[in-house]
């Protein structure tokens, strides 16, 4: 049986509060809650803070389509992410959403599935459909595929991850990084660094793989041929029992920082020291990398620095885009290589002390 109405009849909805409402508490006009809703400039400090207390206090949401119908802009930044715990795709995603966040816009994240076809074309596609005023490609999987975009809204990448999407960032960092583990190996003496790969199919594989490659040419020393993993410990170990059956090697530059705990793993099974008879470096500089045993050698990310520098390129080039809230600054930059106990003069060159600047 179902329940009568309440006495009176069915109580109206509340009305949502709207930017009259937000105005008349914090005392300011109509315009200037406006102004401070689509981050413009010509608002003092103070007045945009009592009208943000007063938008808290009234729980006053802006409608997202009502100010992209006025301004033409949605204020959302769409990001195009590999669906992953992988400490580097995951940090720089969470570092994008910091930044984002910084400079008062929001962001719209759409995860692909490494191995599906066209994944990165359908999370653009949705991205286009959701309404966002630029697209960022952090996905770093090569899918060999032309995406379908949208003239009028502009697709960027922080750091090379798709041929149609605009680099926000300069420089080589993976190549350069690789470069100079490997060269830091050579100049302790090691004739040769062996290479345990990320998978081919990633941007950052190939590029680490290419630095790596170079400092060998710059010595005048061929290669040896690498060894391709797949990020994870489990590969790195795979790659160490390889690795283990050639008395050659003293010096191995893993891609990440999981492959390098993998490989090193497997030599302690085989009662084989690190750095005594064989060096290790990484990539990433992960949390755990300085309290392995040995700390390991490895190439620093600096992930915040890049999404907030590549952030505040693409929102100068944007026009409308959010100006009243200003990006903090950068961090500042640390030294590429942490050079730390995983590595050390080779065997036949040793005199008794640990790699230099070790700790």
């Amino acid at each position: 049986m179902p329940l009568a109405p309440p006495p009176g009849g069915t109580p109206a909805r509340r009305r949502p509060p709207g930017m009259t409402d937000v105005a008349r508490l914090a005392g300011v006009s109509q315009k200037t809650v406006s102004r401070v809703v689509n981050n413009e400039r010509y608002v003092s400090d103070e007045v945009r803070e009592k009208v943000r207390r007063a938008a808290r206090e009234l729980g006053f949401r802006p409608n997202t389509a009502a100010r992209a119908l006025i301004t033409g802009r949605f204020g959302r930044i769409g990001v195009v992410a590999l669906g992953t715990a992988l400490y580097g795709p995951a940090s720089l995603q969470v570092a994008i959403e910091r930044a984002t966040r910084a400079a008062g816009i929001s962001v719209m994240v759409a995860n692909t599935i490494e191995g599906q076809p066209d994944s990165i074309g359908d999370a653009v596609d949705w991205l286009l459909s959701q309404g966002v005023d630029a697209i960022i490609i952090s996905e770093p999987i090569d899918e060999g595929v032309e995406l379908r975009t949208d003239p009028d809204v502009p697709v960027y990448s922080v750091g090379r991850s798709h041929p149609q999407a605009e680099n926000l960032l300069t420089g080589e960092f993976n190549a350069d990084g690789s470069r100079e583990a490997v060269e830091h190996l050579l100049d302790l003496g090691h004739a040769r660094v062996w290479h345990v790969a990320g998978p081919a199919s990633w941007f950052a594989a190939r590029e680490r793989a290419d630095g790596w490659r170079a400092a060998h040419e710059a010595h005048g020393i061929e290669a040896p041929e690498p060894i391709e993993g797949d990020w994870t410990p489990a590969s790195g170990y795979a790659a160490g029992l390889r690795l283990l059956q050639d008395p050659a090697v003293t010096a191995v530059a893993c891609a990440n920082d999981d492959m390098a705990i993998g490989l090193m793993r497997a030599y302690a099974e085989a009662g084989v020291d690190v750095p005594g008879r064989v060096s290790v470096t990484g990539f990433d500089d992960i949390p755990a990398a300085a309290y392995l045993t040995p700390p390991l050698t490895t190439v620093r990310q600096q992930f915040e620095a890049d999404a907030i520098r590549g952030l505040g390129i693409l929102l100068r080039r944007l026009p409308g885009a959010p100006t009243g809230a200003p990006l903090p600054p950068p961090p500042p930059d640390a030294p590429l290589l942490a050079v730390r106990r995983s590595t050390a003069p080779p065997p036949n060159r040793r005199n008794g002390a640990p790699g230099k600047d070790a700790r």
